[in-house]
């Protein structure tokens, strides 16, 4: 059971890396992209700079999820060396828990920003979900897709949360569990 946990841990952990490796290439070739246009070509794109801003968005969200799992989110590392282990654990685990609240809010208040956004992107158009199959649409995106990555990287950040308390309790039940963060153990 152990084993698959980690195996699962792992993918996701895997699979976050690459969706925040494509979009800082995607980010990337956006923004040269419309750099080239503007500045070679004097024709830019219209929606250049907004894909440009949008992948930055969507790979700065996913990368939240991924700081909370690996612990390299702000922390007090010096005081955690300063204090008994147990300490520091409670410590670290109710920060933890405040993030994993964090987590909740963005998922409550994502759903509802998405689920009441209005407004079009005029300058994108989008694919669908019609009649059971994806057809392009050659109108307006709407802007509750951009934010849609609030209230996913709110349940990401959630399962971030408690995967790291499950690991922290097994390490510290294990006798294995140090106060210093994973990056400098």
């Amino acid at each position: 059971m152990i084993k698959m946990i980690i195996w699962i841990d792992t993918a996701v952990k895997k699979t976050l890396t690459a969706f925040c490796a494509i979009f800082l290439l995607l980010m990337v070739v956006f923004a040269v992209y419309n750099v080239v246009m503007r500045y070679v070509f004097e024709n830019p794109p219209v929606w250049g700079d907004l894909l440009t801003v949008l992948s930055n968005i969507w790979l700065v969200f996913f990368a939240l999820a991924l700081t909370v799992r690996d612990k390299d989110h702000i922390a007090l590392d010096l005081i955690y060396s300063w204090l008994p282990v147990k300490a520091a654990f409670v410590i670290r685990q109710f920060w933890t828990l405040v993030i994993f609240c964090l987590g909740i809010i963005m998922i409550i208040y994502g759903m509802e920003a998405v689920s009441t956004m209005g407004g079009k992107y005029w300058e994108m158009w989008h694919f669908g979900w019609e009649e059971g199959k994806l057809v392009f649409k050659p109108n307006y995106m709407p802007k509750k897709y951009a934010i849609a990555i609030v209230p996913i990287s709110g349940f990401l950040v959630c399962v971030a949360a408690i995967a790291s308390i499950i690991e922290d309790t097994y390490k510290l039940r294990a006798g294995t569990y140090h106060h210093n963060s994973p990056s400098t153990e």
